[in-house]
């Protein structure tokens, strides 16, 4: 069946402003992503700590490959479930003509080619996605440069000679540069647990998802199934911090922190770049042309002008004189 004349729109403007503009930001992205995780570029912060510390003083729990959740694994579920759960909703929603899908309208970008609502969301979607998977990648790992804040078994692998440094009392503060003795790969890496990269990237994914299954998914009579799987995946992230903990690699602050970091990008992205995952068409069209106070969207009260009131009320005095 053809598509009538008002669901189709024509925009010469988009592909290039695609490839020269949001192209570009996501490639500069990914770039600056790869630079600060795996490059030595940016040199961690080497923070002092005191002598006799305790609390860096935890046995090493070896290297993050050997962790019961593997950054490896945690990173490809991080990528793999947000994106394979969009694809299937939108893929749903387009087969079912969602009402969310019937408000997209085809862009004719030339002659021979046209960019349908089914693609376009899906670009929209998980390109989104993926830039902020990089944005808090690069958070995150910011922090840990400019940070420089040791892990819980610090001082089992920095092993500071404490006669050489000249440390009798505890509250002694050691800043020198040289005063590890082990394994510098192993130190830096001890270096790096403000903020928890796993626990801001786990839980931003799971936002994410949560966000798009509570919004996208209106099926009926399956009440409790959206939040019985929001609750799963947010109790699985939820895990991850405790498996960090547990492990002596990060400390409660460090994956506090990270849950915030990895919860804000995605509400951000969410409610301020996607809105909510909706077609702005609907919203810039107003039929009835009325002026509608202007509220912030959040959890606060809509308070209108007395102007406006006073308004209102004229315009029915009048009306009812008229009617009279």
């Amino acid at each position: 069946m053809p598509r009538e004349e008002s669901d189709v729109r024509r925009n010469d403007s988009i592909i290039p402003c695609f490839i020269c503009v949001e192209l570009v930001i996501m490639v500069g992205t990914v770039l600056l992503t790869y630079y600060l995780e795996f490059t030595d570029i940016f040199s961690v912060h080497r923070q002092g700590f005191f002598c006799f510390d305790s609390t860096y003083t935890k046995p090493y729990p070896g290297p993050e490959e050997t962790s019961l959740l593997p950054p490896v694994l945690l990173q490809s579920l991080a990528s793999a479930v947000p994106m394979t759960t969009i694809a299937f909703g939108e893929l749903a929603a387009f087969v079912f003509q969602a009402e969310l899908v019937r408000e997209e309208r085809t862009i004719v970008t030339a002659d021979c080619c046209s960019l349908n609502p089914l693609l376009r969301r899906v670009v929209r979607f998980l390109g989104v996605y993926a830039f902020g998977l990089c944005t808090t990648d690069i958070f995150v790992n910011a922090g840990q440069v400019v940070t420089g804040s040791p892990a819980p078994h610090f001082m089992t692998v920095c092993q500071p000679n404490y006669t050489a440094l000249g440390c009798q009392l505890s509250t002694q503060f050691i800043s020198s540069e040289n005063a590890c003795t082990g394994s510098p790969g192993v130190v830096s890496s001890a270096r790096r647990a403000f903020p928890c990269k796993d626990s801001a990237l786990t839980m931003y994914a799971a936002v994410y998802t949560v966000m798009y299954v509570t919004i996208m998914f209106q099926a009926k009579g399956t009440r409790l199934t959206k939040p019985m799987l929001c609750l799963t995946i947010l109790c699985l992230t939820f895990l991850t911090g405790v498996v960090r903990v547990s492990e002596f690699r990060s400390h409660w602050s460090d994956v506090l922190v990270g849950f915030l970091t990895g919860g804000a990008v995605a509400v951000f992205l969410v409610c301020c770049v996607l809105h909510n995952f909706k077609s702005l068409n609907s919203s810039q069209e107003n039929p009835r042309n009325v002026r509608e106070p202007v509220c912030v969207k959040l959890a606060l009260p809509c308070v209108e002008s007395p102007l406006e009131k006073l308004s209102v009320i004229q315009n029915r005095s009048v009306a009812f004189s008229e009617g009279t």
